[in-house]
């Protein structure tokens, strides 16, 4: 399937409710590290439910780690900073997509050192900020999946 990869996550629920999308498509979850709570959070446990078992949730000291021990095949970043939109990339099995703190999303640095294709957007409104994690994650996921047709 795809490895999710989360970026210095903030906010406990969205982070459950992504251990819950995870465990239901069939996603490796990757927490790179600091976490802004601790995984036995009480908020983080009530968003996945009961889900935790049956997701495969890893962390990583950083994201070189994560890029140095995991195999993966492409490694699409999501930002509001990206000029390519998120539905015209043809993913692949085993892809990672990675996504930023809910605060302040992935640095200049981070997008600058990936290559442009790489870096993807969603479409909001114009004056919009930005969408809320699980809910980037989810869209991402399932517009990945979908080109799959499904397909574990």
């Amino acid at each position: 399937m795809f490895h999710i990869v989360l970026f210095e996550p903030e906010i406990p629920p969205n982070t459950g409710n992504i251990i819950r999308l995870a465990a239901n498509t069939g996603c490796q979850l990757h927490l790179i590290q600091p976490l802004g709570f601790e995984l036995e959070d009480k908020l983080l446990r009530r968003a996945g439910l009961d889900y935790h078992e049956w997701a495969r949730v890893s962390q990583h000291p950083s994201l070189e780690h994560f890029k140095n021990n995991i195999n993966y095949n492409s490694l699409y970043a999501f930002s509001t900073k990206g000029k390519r939109l998120y539905c015209d990339v043809a993913y692949q099995q085993n892809d990672a997509l990675l996504f930023g703190p809910e605060t302040r999303g992935l640095g200049d640095q981070l997008l600058q050192s990936m290559p442009p294709d790489s870096v993807l957007t969603m479409p909001m409104q114009q004056h919009s900020r930005s969408l809320n994690l699980s809910n980037t994650v989810s869209i991402a996921v399932y517009e990945a999946w979908r080109q799959l047709d499904f397909t574990i």
